[in-house]
């Protein structure tokens, strides 16, 4: 039976460090200091979360049907990988109504998509 390597002390939470490592086959036997994978860093909960993201190749409704679970769980169990990850949260886009103002305009005819999207950069 093969165990996974653990990433984080079960104790008090921050990363482990991989001293030894050997080869089950010919007995080979390398100490040092090594840093798992950042995967390894993940929790199990998150590890699967990946596992079924691939498993479906991203797409988010495939993710929900497969996990039983709203859209808004599976963005926030991403987001939760991701940040497990070092990946630093994406900004929120201000909605401060001039957003909705260009889009209204855009979709009454008022403006053409490119003045709308140079309206939004602004």
């Amino acid at each position: 039976m093969t165990r996974e390597a653990l990433g984080k002390c079960p104790v008090c939470g921050n990363n482990l460090e991989v001293t030894r490592i050997s080869c089950n086959d010919c007995g080979t036997v390398i100490e040092g200091h090594f840093q798992p994978c950042k995967f390894c860093r993940l929790t199990q909960e998150q590890r699967s979360f990946i596992d079924v993201f691939i498993k479906c190749r991203g797409n988010i409704k495939e993710v929900e049907k497969e996990l039983g679970v709203s859209y808004p769980t599976v963005k926030n169990r991403l987001e939760d990988a991701a940040g497990a990850l070092g990946y630093k949260s994406q900004p929120e886009i201000a909605d401060t109504g001039k957003r909705k103002e260009v889009l209204d305009r855009l979709n009454n005819g008022e403006i053409t998509v490119d003045e709308a999207i140079d309206l939004l950069k602004d």
